[in-house]
């Protein structure tokens, strides 16, 4: 049996500075990966070049059509090779779409963008969470590990929101042009945080990656089958993230319906994005909440969700601020969960096995609003309706604790 350095004498010292170095790390890369200036705004650019809804939902499905297919393989990678590699190279892949999108905006410049991006998300997803949890787990503290996510997510949430403070300025001084060139250095910048991770873990290739990606993925794969925790852990993940997340992906839409100005919309999602990031400095209270409790905060967000969008004014955006601020912590403790359950030889090919799942409903809920967009000529409609998946989830968490 390996002592964790924490049951070591006079580790305690090494363990706490290991510990900060990494928490100060992933707080940075989390801030820096998500101050993108065009987050806010791209889907503005993708509509005054003339996309039509229909367009507008390809792209965005292409781009979890991506994460589909790469997903679990690049999750296997990761548990065979350097899984600090993959997070740097993936920074990079879209500071050049996003440099595509401004200079060349069309609609196979945006598509190349999004397979770029849906590569990008494929190769980091899994090897993120899962070198965090390892490196915990080395220095005796993976029990920190919801909270230190938490609080990572809350710097995304943070640097979001200063994006979309900054979108509206830079757009109306430099256009897409300098909202483009400030989210391709920002993505470099990325990639240099980065190469500070610290990674103990061996590589387990023996010199064959090819074919130990593929025992490490059946063997992950064997896992799901064989544990029914792991398997429950698993798909409640999609069940939670896929919906608001790709909701996520129109709310820039849903804001301009409520009649305010161009410039006006980034302030308006910098208040949605208020709710989520005070909720992923939650998750330390939140995990003391059982399958009940979660089932309780899904239905009241859904609720909130549905109201906040049909009233189709500014103060209804607080409500859709509230209800992504609860979709967000069980989004959360749902990722520790999973954590939590699988071994750490297998943990980011089965975490990645979690974020196909998630982009699959999610190609499932990007086609659902294209039709609802369609049929009603209405974004909050259509948010209210996508509202619902989220009570069917909510009596399934309640009957699990019955």
């Amino acid at each position: 049996m390996t002592l964790s350095p924490a049951c070591v004498p006079g580790a305690g010292d090494t363990g706490s500075i290991g510990v900060r170095r990494l928490t100060a790390t992933l707080y940075g890369y989390a801030f820096l990966d998500d101050f993108v200036l065009l987050y806010p705004v791209y889907a503005l650019l993708f509509s005054d070049t003339g996309l039509s809804i229909w367009q507008l939902s390809s792209l965005f499905a292409l781009w979890s059509i991506t994460g589909i297919l790469l997903e679990v393989p690049s999750g296997a990678w990761a548990d065979t090779v350097s899984r600090r590699l993959l997070l740097w190279l993936g920074p990079l892949l879209t500071a050049v779409g996003f440099a595509l999108w401004v200079i060349v905006p069309s609609y196979w410049a945006f598509a190349l963008g999004f397979v770029l991006w849906g590569v990008r998300g494929a190769i980091g997803s899994g090897a993120l969470e899962a070198l965090v949890y390892d490196e915990l787990d080395r220095l005796g503290a993976a029990d920190r590990y919801a909270r230190v996510i938490g609080r990572a997510q809350a710097a995304g949430m943070v640097a979001v929101m200063a994006a979309m403070g900054l979108a509206g300025p830079v757009l109306k001084l430099g256009g897409y042009p300098a909202v483009g060139a400030a989210s391709v250095l920002v993505c470099v910048l990325t990639s240099v945080v980065a190469t500070r991770f610290p990674e103990h873990r061996t590589s387990v290739s023996g010199g064959d990656d090819r074919a130990s990606t593929l025992i490490t993925l059946r063997a992950g794969l064997a896992e799901v089958r064989r544990d029914r925790s792991v398997r429950a852990a698993l798909l409640l993940v999609p069940a939670v993230g896929a919906v608001w997340g790709a909701l996520d992906e129109y709310t820039p839409l849903l804001v301009r319906d409520t009649g305010v100005a161009e410039q006006t919309v980034p302030y308006l999602l910098l208040v949605i994005w208020v709710g989520p990031t005070i909720a992923s400095l939650l998750t330390g209270p939140g995990e003391r909440l059982g399958a009940t409790g979660l089932g309780v905060v899904l239905a009241g967000s859904a609720f909130a969700l549905a109201v906040g969008a049909l009233l189709g004014t500014p103060a209804g955006i607080g409500l859709v601020a509230v209800a992504f601020g609860g979709f967000q912590l069980v989004d959360v403790l749902a990722g520790a969960r999973l954590q939590d359950r699988i071994e750490g030889a297998r943990r980011a090919t089965l975490t990645s096995v979690a974020s196909m799942g998630t982009e699959l409903a999610t190609v499932g809920v990007f086609a659902a609003y294209a039709v609802l967009g369609a049929s009603f000529a209405s974004h909050g409609v259509a948010f209210a309706v996508l509202a619902v998946p989220y009570l069917v989830t909510a009596l399934v968490l309640a009957r699990r604790d019955a």
